[in-house]
């Protein structure tokens, strides 16, 4: 079981309703009755026996009352379910809930043979009546009461199923039905066309089938039992066939409207189960099948917050290979100034606080150009452009990035401290885009001179103005975004043999002050890092 709170039983309102579906058909299906023994009944036969209207009548109105004081107490036995005591052990909880269960899910079957019990008697009791003073009468009066009682049995098993649905929504909830399936959906569709129009059809050949071989009917007579039987069989056939059509059709309707939720996104839908037939099956089957994509869809999410979004949908449509290609593409390199002072005076807490509300705008402006994070190191963070999707301008993106990142960092972050900040530096150029590692583990991540050049001139950064360079190599290849930059001079970076141009927003290029060495510290253990990134 999968809840630990079972349902305990029937509601009372469930009882309550379950009687009047007891009694009421009875009162339909005698009425049936009535009308066809005053129409459908050859007057020939009734006047054989003068007595007979009478004897029927006295016998028929007491037995009536007897049969529904009789179904409404047997029914309510049948359906009835004992309380739990609350000191049950789990082992008594677990018998309660099976025989629980098994009382919802048959009660259908159940009071339709309590009605069909009554009704069969009452069919020998009027034969009895009847067939020894007329044989032939005794016949037609049970055939009278068998279809009589046919209507209130079908009545009352599509009736039990509606009132019963919340029940077994419940008892389904803590345990969804099985491969076994009473009465099924084609049974049930079956049984609503026999009971609901067949019969009544029956009806109509039998009393062509009287007229022709035994007479007693006259013309209009006859069209009389054609015009009744037809009028019940549309009447009764209408009721069976609408109630079984709802029945069949609210479990897909249900799952109809579950699925409409999937196709827009979201998945924290369930059918409610309360079909016991294939269909039911459907509804667990869907819960199940949607459950899977909850799990597959916080798996993907996960997944993207880990590696970014452009990975993992990367990951997910192309099959896993390792190795890379090499492709055009831009990196950023950020890395907070002070930490080491952070991390000796703050409590951790606050450390990770502060980190948190760093990164937290680190990435949002990387993502907000396109890039997304590759790695975080510590208290740095490496950013790609242009892998693993292309990027018309991935060197535009990525200066973009750098200046508004450095302006936000600033207000948002540093906003009075003078011992924090951040280096920011940005590279572009060819380098190896793939996924690095083995089968068992590995991750998609760029490797080339771009990388080891942004964590280079993120550490030249700063102690520069504003916190942010960029390379001409990034320059030369942005597009608009390069007339927002100035050069500030040349300088050749650290494990380099040629100069590197270096650029700067225009209305912050200019110098400041050498850093401590505290950051000093920062940037050797960053540097460290990032000649991971370099080739060999």
């Amino acid at each position: 079981m999968t809840t630990d709170r079972p349902p305990q039983g029937l509601s009372l309102l469930t009882r309550l309703a379950l009687v009047v579906n007891v009694v009421v058909p009875n009162i339909v299906g005698a009425g049936v009755v009535l009308v066809l023994a005053a129409w459908v009944l050859p007057t020939e036969t009734l006047s054989s026996d003068p007595s007979a209207l009478t004897r029927n009548l006295i016998v028929f109105g007491p037995y009536l009352f007897l049969a529904v004081l009789v179904g409404a107490y047997w029914g309510h036995r049948r359906m009835r379910v004992p309380a739990l005591p609350d000191d049950a052990d789990e082992e008594a909880r677990e018998r309660h809930f099976r025989r629980l269960r098994r009382v919802v899910l048959r009660g259908p079957l159940r009071l339709a043979l309590v009605q069909a019990v009554l009704w069969t008697v009452a069919a020998v009791l009027f034969v009895l009546l009847n067939v020894f003073s007329s044989g032939r009468l005794g016949f037609q009066v049970g055939a009278t009461v068998v279809l009589g009682g046919i209507a209130t049995v079908s009545i009352t098993y599509r009736l039990v199923e509606v009132v019963l649905r919340g029940a077994a929504r419940e008892v389904l909830s803590v345990r969804p039905p099985s491969g076994s399936v009473l009465p099924g959906v084609l049974m049930r569709t079956l049984g609503g066309w026999v009971f609901g129009t067949a019969t009544p059809l029956l009806g109509v050949l039998l009393a062509g089938v009287a007229a022709l071989t035994i007479g007693g009917y006259t013309l209009e007579r006859l069209a009389i039992v054609v015009v009744v039987l037809g009028g019940v069989a549309l009447v009764l056939g209408g009721a069976v066939i609408t109630l079984t059509a709802l029945s069949t059709a609210a479990p897909v309707l249900a799952v109809r409207r579950a699925l409409k939720k999937v196709e827009r996104g979201e998945y924290d839908v369930d059918v409610p189960v309360f079909d016991t037939t294939e269909l039911g099956l459907l509804q667990a089957g869907f819960n199940t099948m949607v459950s899977g994509l909850r799990d597959r869809e916080r798996v993907r999410d996960l997944f993207g917050r880990q590696v970014g979004e452009d990975v993992a949908r990367h990951a997910l449509e192309n099959d896993v290979e390792l190795g890379g290609e090499v492709r055009e593409v831009a990196v950023l390199f950020v890395d907070l100034v002070g930490s080491t002072t952070l991390a000796a005076t703050r409590p951790p807490t606050e450390v990770v606080e502060l980190l948190n509300e760093f990164f937290a705008v680190v990435i949002d402006v990387v993502e907000h150009h396109g890039g997304w994070i590759n790695k975080f190191e510590g208290d740095a963070a490496l950013a790609v452009f242009g892998a693993p999707t292309d990027m018309a301008d991935a060197a535009g993106c990525a200066l973009a990035a750098g200046r508004v990142m450095a302006v936000r960092l600033a207000e948002e972050v540093f906003s009075g401290s003078a011992e924090l900040g951040a280096g920011i530096g940005v590279s572009a150029g060819e380098a190896v885009a793939g996924n690095i590692g083995d089968r068992r583990r590995y991750e998609y991540t760029v490797i080339g001179d771009p990388v080891n050049e942004a964590a280079r001139l993120c550490d030249l950064a700063k102690d520069v103005e504003g916190g942010v360079v960029g390379s001409g190599a990034a320059v030369a290849r942005a597009g608009d975004e390069a007339s927002r930059w100035t050069s500030i001079g040349s300088r050749t970076l650290r494990g380099r043999t040629t100069e590197t141009e270096i650029l700067a927003p225009t209305r912050l290029a200019g110098r400041r002050s050498t850093g401590s060495s505290e950051d000093s510290a920062d940037r050797d253990a960053h540097q460290a890092a990032s000649e991971a990134h370099e080739p060999a």
